[in-house]
């Protein structure tokens, strides 16, 4: 098992000065990547509009840290403006880039492009066969302003002789197998989903990667789970309940938006404030039990355990949901004792 950093707050105060506490940490800890996000126009998550930008400067603070996007929502940009970024930040980590591709999930993002929303999971799987030949030298056709196309080549010529990519799956079993299918790693996590779920929907990817040729051992399923681990497991309850209460809250405020114009009646939004608090309860135990590394490093043994039996390898460790700052960078070392288990 391997263990990552990734981050999706929208909280401000001190913008980006704790990523790149974390990220030192994790490339002197023996981590394994450090993941960014693309999001837009809203507080949950919107530090992060742009993690080619962000994965650039993360490459000049660190030597051995995977950087990766986590992920660039497909569907809003050109595959052949993608893998353009991303070969400068392979070029300036010297080989140590990596995306997971995503179709996006809130119209709102798609302001940037609103003809990419209809067919987005289309576009996004297409993308990955465009971005593989360009970053492995092979030309791509497209067409110019004036209507002609034109053969285009990569620059600058990426470090890695292929990218590693990812697709972000959860609640569609199509993505899975979909990843299989093309070969790419799996980028997920338990959201509107359970263990059990999860499980199942990894057994058609594996099914899927042996189906179409490719072996289950050279992929990585990387799974976020949202971190912090101490000494005392009372004590990380109490410290985590306020802000991973908060954090829940937040998160069903951006579903709703997406739901608002789909689903009347079905939101959040639309139950009695008694109703949201024991749903926020409901939820808090439930991550906090059996969906998280919530605890110390012997209570999320279990955990690790229970989920690379299911086939996940790395766990990409969300520790900016909005404990302060400075106890998580302490609580660090707690997370690389868990870690150093599993080496």
């Amino acid at each position: 098992m391997e263990f990552s950093l990734i981050f999706f707050s929208g909280d401000e105060k001190n913008k980006y000065r704790f990523v790149f506490d974390a990220a030192r940490y994790a490339d002197e800890n023996g981590f394994t990547a450090i993941w960014t996000p693309e999001r837009h126009f809203h507080r949950f998550g919107g530090l992060y509009p742009n993690p080619s930008v962000l994965g650039a400067a993360l490459a000049g603070a660190t030597q051995r840290l995977g950087i990766r996007a986590g992920s660039v929502v497909l569907p809003l940009h050109s595959p052949i403006r993608v893998a353009e970024e991303w070969a400068v930040v392979d070029n300036l980590s010297h080989g140590r880039a990596g995306i997971a591709l995503a179709t996006g999930f809130s119209p709102v993002d798609f302001a940037i492009n609103p003809d990419g929303w209809q067919d987005r999971r289309q576009r996004t799987f297409d993308a990955v066969d465009t971005i593989r030949e360009l970053w492995e030298g092979a030309p791509v056709s497209a067409q110019d302003a004036l209507g002609n196309y034109v053969e285009l080549e990569l620059h600058p010529q990426p470090v890695q002789p292929q990218l590693p990519i990812w697709l972000t799956c959860t609640k569609s079993p199509d993505t899975f197998e979909t990843a299989g299918r093309l070969g790419c790693n799996v980028l997920t996590a338990l959201i509107d989903m359970t263990n059990e779920e999860l499980e199942d929907k990894l057994a058609l990817y594996h099914k899927a990667l042996q189906d179409y040729g490719h072996d289950p051992d050279d992929h990585t399923v990387t799974l976020m789970l949202h971190t912090f681990i101490g000494t005392d497991l009372e004590e990380v309850r109490e410290t985590v309940r306020p802000p991973f209460t908060d954090y829940l809250r937040s998160f069903l405020t951006v579903i709703d938006s997406q739901k608002k114009n789909l689903a009347p009646g079905a939101g959040v939004r639309d139950m009695s404030e008694a109703d949201q608090d024991q749903l926020i309860e409901f939820a808090f135990d439930k991550y906090f039990e059996k969906g998280a590394l919530l605890g110390t490093p012997d209570s999320c043994t279990a955990v690790v355990d229970r989920f690379k039996g299911m086939g996940v390898t790395e766990i990409a460790c969300l520790i900016d949901f909005g404990v302060d700052e400075q106890l998580v960078v302490e609580s660090l070392s707690h997370l690389n004792e868990l870690r150093r288990r599993y080496a």
